[in-house]
């Protein structure tokens, strides 16, 4: 059985891993009731299938409902969080591939250029969902050949059906400037941040003047944002093997347990399971219920 993200949620399971057989990919398969994802984004892309039950899925503008037959498409830096959308909450497969990965298909087996993007966030394909959950069982069983293949065919389909080349980024307004520069602040800084008055003084601008913008950016508040940023921060330490007390105190949470309730939030699985996950290799076979 995968890793338990709620303890003593007997009923609950979750495995968060990546597959050697192909790099680029970050796979999450679980099983949620109580458990609710927290308000963050992915650097890469996120793929995912609902197997039973349903997903709320809360995005800047507005909620779906991921159910059976669907597969949500999300955008890389895009913020969402998830939780349960009936009582029996929802079991899925999941995929977070890397910007990199998706380009290098784009190019191959597209038109699209450049960035690419999901012009939908959720489409009944039952088709693609059933590939999207072949990458898992592929993947589970090490076979290499069968992972790589259908993710890309996968991939490959809904850019050709949902994709577009992402328009070329604006030059940035004042309140813009104001809002990367605040990143770049919060980012080195991470450990001992700034309040957000001490923030504003320094870039010149008022607290209320420099949420909005960071808002409008970012789609999160900069304690949202900074909290997302940590535990990105976190994965990359523990998947170099560092401890997640250590890691924790590394990115500026007060203490593992700290660490562990906002990672657990964002990614689905506790530090030390994402960890473990990180040490093992693909020829464990299948973790979790089927």
């Amino acid at each position: 059985m995968g890793s338990n993200p709620g303890g003593d949620r007997a009923d609950e399971w979750a495995r968060h891993w990546q597959y050697p057989g192909v790099p680029g990919l970050d796979l999450l398969r679980a099983r949620y009731i109580r458990h609710a994802f927290s308000r963050h984004s992915h650097e890469g892309y996120v793929l995912g299938a609902v197997r039973r039950g349903v997903e709320d899925v809360v995005l800047p503008d507005g909620t779906i409902q991921a159910r059976p037959g669907t597969v949500v498409m999300i955008n890389p830096e895009v913020p969402h969080s998830a939780h349960a959308g009936v009582p029996e909450g929802w079991s899925y497969a999941t995929l977070y591939p890397s910007s990199r990965l998706v380009a290098g298909i784009a190019e191959e087996e597209t038109t699209l250029r450049g960035t690419v993007a999901f012009t939908e966030t959720i489409v009944e394909d039952e088709s693609t969902a059933r590939l999207v959950r072949a990458v898992h069982r592929a993947a589970e069983e090490g076979n290499a050949l069968a992972a790589d293949t259908v993710l890309r065919v996968a991939v490959a389909r809904l850019l050709r059906r949902h994709g577009r080349s992402a328009p070329p980024r604006a030059p940035l307004v004042a309140g813009a400037r104001a809002a990367a520069t605040a990143r770049e602040v919060l980012l080195d800084r991470m450990a001992a941040p700034p309040s957000l008055e001490e923030l504003a003084r320094e870039l010149d601008t008022s607290p209320f003047a420099l949420l909005r913008a960071f808002k409008a950016a970012y789609g999160m508040p900069p304690h949202t944002w900074l909290t997302n940023a940590r535990v990105r921060a976190a994965r990359r330490l523990l998947e170099d093997g560092t401890a997640p007390a250590a890691a924790a105190a590394a990115v500026g949470f007060s203490d593992q347990p700290h660490l562990n309730r906002h990672f657990t939030r964002i990614v689905g699985v506790p530090p030390g399971a994402y960890q473990r996950e990180r040490a093992r290799t693909y020829k464990t076979g299948r973790q979790g219920p089927p």
